[in-house]
Protein backbone atom coordinates (compact mmCIF):
# COMPACT_ATOMS: atom_id res chain seq x y z
CA UNK A 1 0.00 0.00 0.00
CA UNK A 2 1.55 3.58 -0.79
CA UNK A 3 1.45 6.36 1.68
CA UNK A 4 -1.18 8.07 -0.72
CA UNK A 5 -3.28 5.19 -0.08
CA UNK A 6 -2.63 4.73 3.35
CA UNK A 7 -3.45 8.71 3.97
CA UNK A 8 -6.61 8.27 2.14
CA UNK A 9 -7.84 5.65 4.17
CA UNK A 10 -6.53 8.12 7.56
CA UNK A 11 -8.74 10.55 5.72
CA UNK A 12 -12.01 8.33 5.23
CA UNK A 13 -11.66 7.67 9.15
CA UNK A 14 -9.22 4.37 9.30
CA UNK A 15 -7.04 5.91 12.13
CA UNK A 16 -4.80 3.08 12.87
CA UNK A 17 -3.68 3.21 9.61
CA UNK A 18 -1.23 6.07 10.70
CA UNK A 19 0.93 3.73 13.00
CA UNK A 20 1.91 2.34 9.39
CA UNK A 21 2.97 5.58 8.06
CA UNK A 22 4.90 6.19 12.13
CA UNK A 23 6.33 2.70 11.84
CA UNK A 24 7.88 3.82 8.25
CA UNK A 25 9.15 7.58 9.00
CA UNK A 26 9.42 7.63 12.57
CA UNK A 27 13.32 6.47 12.53
CA UNK A 28 13.95 9.14 10.32
CA UNK A 29 12.31 12.03 12.07
CA UNK A 30 14.14 10.85 14.96
CA UNK A 31 17.21 11.25 13.36
CA UNK A 32 16.59 14.44 11.62
CA UNK A 33 15.41 16.21 15.05
CA UNK A 34 19.04 14.39 16.19
CA UNK A 35 20.75 16.51 14.00
CA UNK A 36 19.31 19.89 15.32
CA UNK A 37 19.53 19.34 18.74
CA UNK A 38 22.24 17.03 19.84
CA UNK A 39 20.09 15.34 22.48
CA UNK A 40 17.93 12.16 22.46
CA UNK A 41 15.15 12.97 24.74
CA UNK A 42 14.63 16.10 23.03
CA UNK A 43 15.10 14.60 19.52
CA UNK A 44 12.41 11.87 21.17
CA UNK A 45 9.74 14.47 21.85
CA UNK A 46 10.46 16.88 18.53
CA UNK A 47 9.83 13.29 16.96
CA UNK A 48 6.58 12.85 18.74
CA UNK A 49 5.27 16.62 18.27
CA UNK A 50 5.92 15.79 14.59
CA UNK A 51 4.01 13.02 14.35
CA UNK A 52 1.33 14.16 15.94
CA UNK A 53 1.60 17.73 14.51
CA UNK A 54 1.56 15.51 10.74
CA UNK A 55 -1.75 13.48 12.11
CA UNK A 56 -2.97 17.01 12.95
CA UNK A 57 -2.37 18.20 9.64
CA UNK A 58 -2.96 15.54 7.52
CA UNK A 59 -5.78 16.80 5.97
CA UNK A 60 -3.90 19.81 4.97
CA UNK A 61 -1.40 17.21 3.04
CA UNK A 62 -2.05 17.83 -0.57
CA UNK A 63 0.04 15.14 -2.49
CA UNK A 64 2.62 17.76 -4.57
CA UNK A 65 5.25 16.67 -2.61
CA UNK A 66 5.93 12.47 -1.34
CA UNK A 67 4.77 12.30 2.06
CA UNK A 68 8.32 11.91 3.36
CA UNK A 69 9.45 15.77 1.76
CA UNK A 70 6.58 17.06 3.27
CA UNK A 71 6.99 14.93 7.17
CA UNK A 72 10.89 16.15 7.09
CA UNK A 73 9.51 20.14 6.43
CA UNK A 74 7.78 19.40 9.79
CA UNK A 75 10.67 17.90 11.67
CA UNK A 76 12.95 20.53 10.41
CA UNK A 77 10.41 23.25 11.00
CA UNK A 78 10.06 22.09 14.73
CA UNK A 79 13.76 21.35 15.13
CA UNK A 80 14.63 24.81 14.44
CA UNK A 81 12.15 26.33 16.53
CA UNK A 82 13.24 24.31 19.22
CA UNK A 83 16.72 25.03 18.56
CA UNK A 84 15.64 29.24 18.96
CA UNK A 85 13.61 28.80 21.94
CA UNK A 86 15.94 27.42 23.79
CA UNK A 87 18.80 29.45 22.44
CA UNK A 88 17.84 31.81 25.16
CA UNK A 89 17.99 28.93 27.86
CA UNK A 90 21.54 27.87 27.90
CA UNK A 91 22.29 31.32 29.62
CA UNK A 92 19.64 30.50 32.28
CA UNK A 93 21.03 26.39 32.49
CA UNK A 94 24.85 27.24 32.86
CA UNK A 95 23.75 29.86 35.66
CA UNK A 96 21.88 27.51 37.53
CA UNK A 97 24.40 25.11 37.10
CA UNK A 98 27.16 27.24 38.07
CA UNK A 99 25.11 28.13 41.29
CA UNK A 100 23.80 25.15 42.13
CA UNK A 101 20.55 24.89 41.26
CA UNK A 102 21.27 22.06 38.39
CA UNK A 103 23.41 19.81 40.60
CA UNK A 104 20.22 16.94 41.19
CA UNK A 105 20.45 17.09 37.22
CA UNK A 106 24.52 16.35 37.20
CA UNK A 107 25.09 13.09 34.87
CA UNK A 108 27.97 10.86 35.38
CA UNK A 109 29.65 10.11 32.41
CA UNK A 110 29.93 6.18 32.59
CA UNK A 111 33.74 4.22 31.86
CA UNK A 112 33.30 1.28 29.18
CA UNK A 113 35.33 -1.26 30.52
CA UNK A 114 39.18 0.28 31.50
CA UNK A 115 39.18 3.29 29.17
CA UNK A 116 40.82 6.40 30.18
CA UNK A 117 38.69 8.80 32.05
CA UNK A 118 40.68 11.56 29.85
CA UNK A 119 39.87 9.93 26.83
CA UNK A 120 36.39 10.21 27.54
CA UNK A 121 36.46 14.28 28.32
CA UNK A 122 38.19 14.29 25.02
CA UNK A 123 36.04 12.59 22.79
CA UNK A 124 33.08 14.45 24.66
CA UNK A 125 34.83 18.04 24.28
CA UNK A 126 34.88 16.87 20.39
CA UNK A 127 31.61 16.25 20.00
CA UNK A 128 30.66 19.54 21.76
CA UNK A 129 32.85 21.34 19.58
CA UNK A 130 30.84 19.87 16.36
CA UNK A 131 27.75 20.73 17.60
CA UNK A 132 28.74 24.24 18.68
CA UNK A 133 30.12 24.49 15.02
CA UNK A 134 27.09 23.29 13.67
CA UNK A 135 24.81 25.36 15.77
CA UNK A 136 26.82 28.20 14.93
CA UNK A 137 26.07 27.26 10.75
CA UNK A 138 23.07 29.64 9.20
CA UNK A 139 19.75 27.63 9.28
CA UNK A 140 19.97 26.81 5.33
CA UNK A 141 23.20 25.89 5.79
CA UNK A 142 22.49 23.45 8.56
CA UNK A 143 18.99 22.14 7.19
CA UNK A 144 21.23 20.50 3.85
CA UNK A 145 24.49 19.50 6.12
CA UNK A 146 21.95 17.99 8.71
CA UNK A 147 19.96 16.49 6.00
CA UNK A 148 23.44 15.23 4.01
CA UNK A 149 24.98 13.77 6.79
CA UNK A 150 22.77 12.47 9.60
CA UNK A 151 19.74 11.28 6.96
CA UNK A 152 22.21 10.54 4.56
CA UNK A 153 20.04 12.08 1.55
CA UNK A 154 20.88 12.76 -2.10
CA UNK A 155 21.12 16.54 -3.38
CA UNK A 156 17.79 15.68 -4.95
CA UNK A 157 16.04 14.52 -1.82
CA UNK A 158 17.50 17.56 -0.26
CA UNK A 159 16.38 20.67 -2.71
CA UNK A 160 13.08 18.80 -3.05
CA UNK A 161 12.69 19.18 0.81
CA UNK A 162 14.02 22.52 0.80
CA UNK A 163 12.04 23.71 -2.10
CA UNK A 164 15.51 24.76 -3.72
CA UNK A 165 17.63 23.35 -6.61
CA UNK A 166 20.03 20.51 -6.41
CA UNK A 167 23.11 23.29 -7.40
CA UNK A 168 22.01 25.74 -4.42
CA UNK A 169 21.62 21.91 -2.08
CA UNK A 170 25.32 21.55 -3.34
CA UNK A 171 26.19 25.00 -2.62
CA UNK A 172 25.13 24.83 0.65
CA UNK A 173 26.69 22.19 1.81
CA UNK A 174 30.05 23.17 0.76
CA UNK A 175 29.41 26.13 2.53
CA UNK A 176 28.70 24.69 5.20
CA UNK A 177 31.62 21.72 5.78
CA UNK A 178 34.10 24.84 4.45
CA UNK A 179 32.38 26.87 7.60
CA UNK A 180 32.80 23.81 9.36
CA UNK A 181 36.15 23.11 9.04
CA UNK A 182 36.96 27.13 9.67
CA UNK A 183 35.17 26.58 12.78
CA UNK A 184 36.45 23.34 14.29
CA UNK A 185 40.31 24.40 12.90
CA UNK A 186 40.10 27.70 14.85
CA UNK A 187 38.23 26.28 18.55
CA UNK A 188 41.28 24.06 18.14
CA UNK A 189 44.36 26.41 18.36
Amino acid sequence: MTDSEIIGLILQGDRDKFRILVEKYQQMVFHTCMGFVHNRDDADDLTQDVLIQAYQSLHAFKGAASFSTWIYRIAINASLNKVRKSTGNHILQRLDILFGAGKEKEIALPLLDAENPENILIRQEHKDWVKKALDSLPEKQRTAIVLSNYDDLSQKEIAEIMDTTEGAVEALIQRAKSNLRKKLTSSHK
